[in-house]
């Protein structure tokens, strides 16, 4: 089931999380696990503020779905992403058995839905089916933008180290 004008109201709604993680400081991703019209899980990204190398949106969202729906299986279920999810989230989506995985940036470094690997074609008992490139140009931008700041800062740090010396 693809309709572009509710893939992008969920994506928007993925983007309004990685906006909380932006202002966090953690890297701006967002998720939402949709079954049928309700959101029944969110997340976004906080490895940074937990200390947790697991607290990645997917993996928030799917717990929060998984506890609403008192299952691991989210049957029906589809998972609206900012970024391709990386090689752990894509197993948890295979795991979790979501019906669709949704995303807006691909990830050439990490991106286990196509970009470096697809794992949804490995032979794993089940295979969510793919969307991608829903609101592609904003879920870049937010990344853009907080690496372009995140490398800047770094810059400044430098120097001011430089200047102690």
């Amino acid at each position: 089931m693809c309709d572009i004008k509710r893939d992008e109201l969920y994506m928007k709604e993925a983007l309004a999380l990685a906006e909380k993680a932006y202002e966090l400081g953690e890297a701006p991703v967002g998720c939402v696990i949709v079954l049928g019209d309700e959101i029944i899980g969110r997340g976004y990204n906080l490895r940074e503020s937990s200390g947790n190398p697991l607290t990645h949106a997917e993996v928030i969202a799917i717990n929060e779905a998984s506890e609403k729906v008192k299952s691991f299986r989210l049957v029906d279920c589809e998972l609206y992403v900012t970024l391709e999810p990386c090689p752990m989230c894509a197993g948890a989506c295979i795991n979790s058995r979501v019906e669709r995985v949704i995303f807006g940036a691909r990830d050439p470094k990490a991106g286990s839905c196509g970009s470096v690997i697809n794992l949804f074609e490995l032979p794993y008992n089940h295979k969510p089916e793919i969307t991608e490139g829903v609101l592609e140009a904003e879920c870049s931008d937010i990344l853009s933008r907080f690496f372009r700041g995140l490398r800047e800062r770094n810059k400044l740090r430098k120097k001011e180290k430089k200047d102690e010396v």
